[in-house]
C-alpha cells in the first residue's frame, strides 16, 4: 500500500507542476485552447492517443468486448490504430490545420459558423457538444472509480472528487499547453504499463500458449456460436457482425468527435503531421490493441467473477463488465497494481482534460459570447472557460454518481450515446466541408439532426424496454455511417446557403503559395534564387509548408 500511494502522490504532484509551469502559455484564448497553435509531433500525437482512450477502453470497452468477442476484440484495437489514428492524421491533419487557421476557427462550432456562414449552426452545435460530452466524462470516471476501489479500497464517491479536483487544478493553470504535456507524459507511463500488465496476467495462466488453450475451451452457450470449439480464441469471434459495429463507432468515430480533431487545429507544421501520424498510430497499437489482447482472456477468470444469466438472458459477471479487468488484475502484485492505477489514472485524467477543455471553450466562444457578449475581450473568455470549467466537472461528476447507482450500469452504454450523438451529427459535415465545396448547409442541419435524433429516439426507447436498436454501440455507428451518406445526397438536392464568394475564400487557404525547402517538396521547375538579402538572417523561410 505504501508503495502504490507513494507513486500516486509523485504522479498528482507532477501533473500539478505541469500545469503551474504552463500557466505563462495560456494568457489569451489561443493559448489557452490551442496552446498557440505551436504543438509539436510528440506531444500532438501523445494528445491525440492520450485523449482517445482511458478508463472507458481499458475497464469498460476491453472488458466488455473481449468477453463477448474473445480475442477477436484486438480487431477493436487494430481499427483504432489504422482507421482511428493513421488515417485520420493524414485525411483530415493537414487540410483542418489549413483551413482553421485560414479562417481564423478556434473551436469546432466557429468552423461550422465560418465554413457554412451561418450563426445558427455554430451555437446550436455547441449546445450539443456541452450535453454530450457530459455522459462520455462520466463514464470516464466511472471507470476509474472502480479501478481505484479494488486498488486502495477507496469509496468510489471518494475517487471520482478527488479526480474531478486533480483534474481541474491543472487545467484551469495551463490549459491545452498543460493539457499536451502532462499527455506526453501519461502516454509514455500507459506504453510501459500496459505491456508489463499483460505479460503477467498471461504468466499467471501459465504463460500465453496455455491462456490461448484454455480460452479456446470456454464455452458460453448465451452467445451466437459460443459453443463452437475454439470460437472465443478464433479470429472473428462469435458474432463478427456485431464486433463490426464496435470497431467502426470506435475507430471512425473519431473523425467527428471535437476533442480529438481540435488537436489537429494546433499542429506546428508539416513534418508533424507526418511523425505524429506515426507516433499515434503506433501508440494506438499499443495501448488499444493491448488493452483489447488483455480483455480477450477475461473468460479465463469466470471462477471469480461469480458468472450469472441476466434478465435478456445472457451469461454476465454477477458484478457487470466492468468488473472484469479489475477481476483480473486484483490477484498481481501490489508493485504492479500500483503501476496500473497510475496508467489508467494517466489515461482518464488526459481524456477528462480534453473534455472539460473543449466544453468550456466551445460554450463560451461558441454560445456566450455569440449569443449574450458580442464585444467580449480576450480577458474575459478566459474567466469564462475556467469558470464553466469547473462547472462541468461538477455536473459530470454528479452524473457518474447518479450513474453509478443507476440501471445503466456499463460503461460502454454512455460512451456509445455519447459518441453517436456527436459523430453522428459532426463527422459528415466536418470531413465534407474541408473537402467539398459543393456542400450545403442544410445538409448540415440534416446530419445534426440525424446524430442528435438517432441517439435520443434509442435511449428513449431504451428506457421504455423496447429500444429501436438494440445496442448504443451499433446505433452510434449506424449515426455516423449513414451521415456520411446522407450528407452529399442533401447537398445535391438543396443549395448551398452560401455566397460562391465565401466558399471561394474558404477554400483559399488552400492555394496560397509558401517557400518550402526542396528536400520536402521536389518541383518540375527550377527555382529561382533570390537576390540577397531576399531572406534574412532570422530567416522568412519555413521548414513547414503550413503557416
Amino acid at each position: 500500500m505504501i508503495v502504490k500511494i507513494a507513486l500516486l502522490v509523485i504522479f498528482i504532484a507532477t501533473t500539478i507542476y505541469i500545469g503551474y509551469y504552463s500557466r505563462k502559455k495560456a494568457t489569451d484564448v489561443d493559448g489557452f485552447v490551442l496552446g498557440g497553435r505551436k504543438v509539436g509531433p510528440w506531444m500532438s500525437a501523445f494528445a491525440y492517443g492520450t485523449s482517445y482512450f482511458s478508463a472507458v477502453v481499458f475497464i469498460g470497452y476491453a472488458g466488455q468486448f473481449g468477453w463477448k468477442y474473445g480475442l477477436a476484440a484486438f480487431w477493436a484495437g487494430i481499427g483504432n490504430a489504422l482507421v482511428g489514428s493513421l488515417l485520420a492524421w493524414f485525411v483530415l491533419g493537414r487540410r483542418t490545420r489549413i483551413m482553421t487557421h485560414h479562417i481564423k476557427a478556434t473551436t469546432m462550432p466557429e468552423f461550422f459558423g465560418k465554413r457554412f456562414d451561418s450563426q445558427a449552426l455554430r451555437i446550436v452545435s455547441a449546445l450539443i457538444i456541452f450535453v454530450f460530452l457530459i455522459p462520455y466524462t462520466a463514464s470516464v470516471y466511472n471507470g476509474l472509480g472502480r479501478l481505484f476501489g479494488m486498488a486502495f479500497a477507496i469509496p468510489y464517491e471518494w475517487c471520482v472528487i478527488a479526480m474531478a479536483v486533480v483534474t481541474c487544478i491543472y487545467v484551469v493553470w495551463g490549459g491545452y499547453s498543460a493539457t499536451a504535456l502532462n499527455d506526453t507524459v501519461q502516454g509514455i507511463i500507459m506504453l510501459v504499463s500496459i505491456v508489463a500488465v499483460i505479460v503477467s496476467v498471461l504468466n499467471g495462466h501459465g504463460g500465453f500458449t496455455q491462456a490461448l488453450i484454455s480460452l479456446a475451451n470456454a464455452s458460453d452457450p448465451t452467445v451466437p456460436n459460443g459453443t463452437v470449439a475454439g470460437v472465443f480464441a478464433s479470429m472473428f469471434g462469435p458474432d463478427p457482425l456485431s464486433l463490426l459495429g464496435v470497431v467502426v463507432l470506435t475507430s471512425l468515430g473519431t473523425w467527428g468527435l471535437p476533442q480529438m480533431v481540435q488537436k489537429f487545429y494546433a499542429i506546428e507544421s508539416e513534418s508533424a503531421i507526418t511523425k505524429g501520424a506515426i507516433i499515434s498510430t503506433i501508440f494506438a497499437i499499443v495501448v488499444a490493441g493491448g488493452s483489447y489482447f488483455l480483455g480477450g482472456f477475461g473468460r479465463l477468470f469466470s471462477d471469480e467473477l461469480d458468472v450469472t444469466v441476466n434478465a435478456a438472458g445472457v451469461l454476465v459477471p454477477a458484478a457487470g463488465y466492468d468488473s472484469i479487468i479489475p477481476t483480473m488484475l486484483s490477484g498481481l502484485p501490489d508493485i504492479l497494481i500500483g503501476i496500473i492505477v497510475i496508467m489508467v489514472l494517466s489515461a482518464s485524467m488526459s481524456t477528462l482534460s480534453s473534455l472539460v477543455l473543449t466544453s468550456s471553450s466551445t460554450l463560451t466562444l461558441d454560445f456566450i459570447k455569440p449569443v449574450f457578449r458580442k464585444r467580449m475581450l480576450d480577458s474575459e473568455a478566459l474567466a469564462w472557460m475556467r469558470v464553466l470549467l469547473v462547472v462541468f466537472v461538477v455536473i459530470s461528476v454528479v452524473i457518474a454518481l447518479v450513474q453509478y447507482n443507476s440501471s445503466i450500469t456499463f460503461i460502454a452504454q454512455l460512451m456509445g450515446y455519447s459518441w453517436g450523438a456527436l459523430a453522428g451529427s459532426f463527422i459528415a459535415p466536418f470531413l465534407y466541408g474541408l473537402y467539398l465545396k459543393r456542400s450545403s448547409k442544410a445538409a448540415a442541419w440534416v446530419c445534426f439532426a440525424w446524430g442528435v435524433g438517432l441517439t435520443v429516439v434509442n435511449m428513449a426507447t431504451g428506457l421504455a424496454g423496447h429500444p429501436l436498436i438494440d445496442s448504443p454501440i451499433n446505433c452510434g455507428a449506424i449515426a455516423m455511417v449513414g451521415a456520411l451518406v446522407i450528407f452529399p445526397l442533401v447537398s445535391l438536392v438543396t443549395p448551398s446557403g452560401m455566397g460562391k464568394e465565401h466558399v471561394e475564400w474558404c477554400f483559399s487557404g488552400y492555394d496560397e503559395r509558401v517557400l518550402v525547402k526542396a528536400s520536402e517538396a521536389i518541383g518540375d521547375v527550377e527555382p529561382q534564387q533570390p537576390a540577397a538579402p531576399a531572406v534574412p538572417a532570422t530567416g522568412t523561410a519555413s521548414n513547414s509548408s503550413i503557416r
